[in-house]
């Protein structure tokens, strides 16, 4: 074997280890995080049924109010409740029941033959004495059950999940359920998306490994100085196209978070549907829940900004970096109780949309450290810039720390406010004490900082 055939064989082989090893922790770690994402998916899905579960309880309970609440207990006035909740549903699936502490049902919309009929014993095909579970749930737990019934729209028997309560007066158990074959293909359709991701992923690796192979081989005993610098700025391009690729994420997940609240909506619709029928019929407990669904509208308006904000704030795009950060400033000050004071002299001096953000994010990380860990009650935030340099600079009051021993911990704070400025060819610095600490960020426009990492 020639020297230069060596020579290129001794640097493909580690490459080519090294290769094998990242697609082994790919795999590994994909699997490890799609796992996760499948669970908290199927907590996130479950947590949104059992608050959708409740406020159809509670819808239900409101309706029934007047006569409930009248404190007659005649035959007449239960068979009237009986019948309203009768008519109210959601779906060919979504349905009201009840039951009485013996067992014995006294309503049922989608199966009129178990009406009448003592079901204290019944059992699902688990085993489960499912009346007797309800009713221990209503009486002894949080209302909420999960059993196997039969689907009306389907006549097969599904998974449920049911919340009742108990009307004490009357001894009976008012629940309804959602059938949770949906969460099934929800999590069935996350392990595809995860089996999916982790082939696209092992696929660009073994393209990125060809191509490197291709170039190691052609190149050769010709690699020289320039040619690592140009590797460099490849990787710097890469880092930047990730970090680019978490902001585009980070505003795609704000978009589709506004469908999230749409469980809460619901809630807010039925509202103001029982608001509509109180007020045609003259009732007066119509202003009462008109102005529930206001208020629960005005904090579904509430959530949809604050996530939509943490996200990715809105007035980084229309006014720029100094009211973005003022306005961070503020909310911080408000959340964490601490005293801000906020310095701006960055003027006219126009910074690119990478550097807005870039600045944005350091300033995020640095307080979201100060309020876990510094225990101060004030940080100052001074921002000032020119056409030559931005410079930013919080301080805190706190306890302070050892900033290398926390990066050598393992902490990915200080090291991601590193990497971005480093990125745009800056100067990060921090000075800690018992008495305070001290993070001074200086970062160059983008024309200054490509040139200062071309020289570099």
């Amino acid at each position: 074997m020639q020297l230069k055939h060596k020579i290129v064989a001794l640097s493909l082989l580690p490459m080519l280890l090294a290769v094998a090893v990242v697609c082994l922790l790919v795999l590994i770690q994909n699997q490890r995080l799609g796992n996760q994402q499948a669970q908290l998916i199927e907590h996130s899905i479950l947590g949104s049924k059992q608050a959708e579960l409740k406020h159809y309880v509670e819808m239900a309970l409101s309706t029934i109010a007047p006569l409930y609440d009248s404190g007659r207990d005649d035959e007449e006035t239960k068979r009237q409740v009986l019948a309203l909740l009768e008519r109210i549903n959601f779906g060919s699936d979504g349905y009201f029941f009840v039951y009485d502490r013996n067992g014995k049902s006294l309503m049922h919309p989608r199966q009129a033959s178990l009406v009448g009929k003592d079901l204290w014993n019944m059992t699902d095909p688990h085993g489960l004495l499912v009346i007797q579970a309800l009713i221990r749930s209503a009486t002894e737990g949080d209302g909420f059950q999960r059993y196997d019934w039969q689907k009306p729209s389907t006549g097969q028997v599904a998974e449920k999940l049911a919340y009742v309560s108990m009307l004490e007066r009357w001894g009976w158990m008012l629940g309804t359920g959602i059938y949770l074959e949906d969460v099934d293909n929800a999590i069935a359709q996350v392990r595809h998306d995860v089996g999916s991701g982790i082939r696209t992923t092992m696929l660009a690796i073994a393209i990125v490994a060809l191509i490197a192979v291709l170039l190691v081989s052609a190149s050769g005993l010709t690699l020289n100085v320039s040619e690592h610098r140009l590797a460099d700025r490849k990787l710097q391009q890469l880092t930047q196209r990730i970090i680019n690729s978490q902001e585009e994420e980070r505003s795609r997940l704000s978009r589709e978070l506004h469908d999230g609240i749409s469980q809460l909506l619901v809630s807010i619709k039925f509202k103001f549907e029982l608001a509509g029928h109180e007020l045609e019929a003259g009732k007066a407990s119509a202003a009462q829940t008109l102005r529930q669904g206001i208020e629960r509208l005005a904090g579904a308006i509430g959530e949809v900004r604050r996530i939509s904000h943490d996200l990715h704030p809105s007035l980084l795009d229309t006014l720029g970096l100094a009211s973005a950060i003022g306005q961070l400033a503020s909310e911080f000050e408000q959340r964490s109780g601490l005293r801000v004071t906020y310095d701006n002299s960055l003027g006219d001096t126009r910074l690119s949309d990478d550097m807005n953000v870039a600045l944005f994010r350091i300033l995020q990380e640095a307080l979201t450290n100060i309020e876990r860990h510094a225990a101060a009650s004030q940080v100052t935030i001074r921002l000032t810039g020119n056409n030559r340099q931005v410079n930013l600079r919080i301080s805190d009051d706190g306890s302070g720390f050892s900033p290398y021993q926390a990066e050598q911990s393992g902490g990915i704070g200080l090291r991601n406010i590193r990497e971005r400025v480093e990125h745009f060819g800056g100067d990060f610095s921090i000075a800690s004490s018992s008495s305070g600490t001290v993070l001074s960020i200086a970062l160059l426009p983008s024309a200054d900082a490509q040139q200062s990492r071309t020289q570099s």
